[in-house]
């Protein structure tokens, strides 16, 4: 076997050096910031902040894809061969010059190689939060949450990165881009089960009591979101945005001309699985799919936030969900009548992963409510 047979593990290596170092730098804050502190409270700082900076990779993510520049660098997991654009300066100026407009251009390189690094910092941090607190179990310390959490969120991390190098390397293939949205989706969940059990603890907060019908609402509510994060995922990956260009009709209709056909799940980026290019109808009803589920799911959101009234002690979260959701109505309201604007596009993804965050918040914070005894 040659040496050109060989796989060259130098890109690899780079990226995660860059990523490493970019890591280092939140560490070395909550470190000095909190050098005073206990273990657990770092622990605490920790999990905070990579929920917070995994919520910004999100919306890079979104960004990335919103821009085009998912295949700014057609490999993986360098960009032709180099750890940055710069080293692959000539190829894609090649490129470039041969398609002015993409898919490969030195900016969307730049955009596809930045959210690479961060999201090698996030695995980065998660790691540490990971080693963390088995060290801490080691110590014997007390734990507010047991560490295969974070075990579980390393390895969900690693499921993750394999997705992103699938996008890339299947072409922006729909179900593989959208698993890819709904594992970030999930990352930050399993993130904000971490940190809200390690400020509950540091803070001496014992859980709200919530009735059972209640507890069983945000549960039910979560499904119903995650579903339309699922099919606002699948609008997003086969370009349907604009496949209505009407409000609340649809291209002039209550229920336009419409082909399921854009439904079938394992197909290449606008054909479908007979080679066929994917019907405008197809893209309609995709789009008209996720709309009508919204109102259902933006109905749910709004009665559980008056339900949450009840309950004086979850009053910060229920007003981050109404007013989550009311975001969430305008900015897919812009999507539409205002041409999708890259703004309101972002804050479409960004708001519906920032509800699945606050839901995941209350699930964690309401406890069940104790059951009343029985006069005598």
């Amino acid at each position: 076997m040659t040496s050109q047979d060989l796989y060259d593990f130098a890109p690899l290596a780079r990226v995660l050096l860059t990523g490493a170092i970019i890591a280092l730098g939140p560490i070395v804050w909550i470190w000095w910031r909190h050098r005073g502190a206990t273990p657990l409270k770092r622990l605490q700082v920790l999990a905070v902040l990579t929920l917070f900076l995994s919520f910004d990779l999100v919306m890079f993510g979104a960004f990335t894809r919103l821009t085009d520049s998912g295949l700014g660098c057609p490999d993986w997991p360098g960009c032709y061969g180099n750890a940055s654009p710069i080293g692959a300066h000539a190829e894609i100026s090649a490129a470039q010059a041969a398609m002015p407009t993409g898919p490969v251009t030195h900016g969307k390189a730049w955009v596809e190689m930045i959210h690479r690094y961060l999201a090698t910092a996030v695995g980065g941090l998660i790691i540490v939060l990971t080693a963390s607190a088995w060290l801490q179990r080691k110590r014997g310390g007390s734990q507010p949450i047991s560490p295969w959490w974070p075990t579980a969120t390393l390895v969900w991390v690693l499921i993750q990165g394999a997705f992103g190098a699938l996008t890339v390397t299947m072409k922006l293939f729909p179900a593989i881009v959208t698993l890819h949205l709904l594992g970030g989706t999930v990352l930050l969940m399993l993130l904000t089960v971490q940190a809200t059990r390690h400020t509950q603890f540091a803070d001496n907060l014992g859980l709200v009591p919530v009735p059972r019908l209640l507890r069983g609402l945000v549960a039910v509510t979560a499904l119903l979101v995650f579903a339309q994060v699922t099919l606002g995922g699948w609008v997003s990956t086969n370009y349907a945005v604009l496949a209505c260009t009407s409000f609340p009709m649809c291209n002039g209709a209550w229920w336009p001309a419409m082909n399921f056909d854009g439904f079938q799940i394992w197909r290449p980026l606008g054909f479908l699985a007979d080679g066929s290019h994917i019907s405008y109808e197809a893209l309609v009803a995709i789009h008209y799919m996720h709309r009508l589920f919204a109102y259902l799911v933006i109905a749910a959101l709004l009665w559980l936030g008056w339900m949450l009234r009840t309950v004086p002690l979850l009053r910060q979260q229920r007003r981050w969900l109404i007013g989550l959701t009311l975001l969430q109505f305008a900015t897919g309201l812009s999507n539409v009548v205002l041409d999708w604007p890259m703004l309101a596009a972002v804050l479409h993804t960004g708001g519906a992963a920032a509800i699945m965050v606050v839901l995941t918040w209350i699930w964690c914070t309401a406890g069940a409510e104790p059951a009343r005894r029985a006069s005598s």
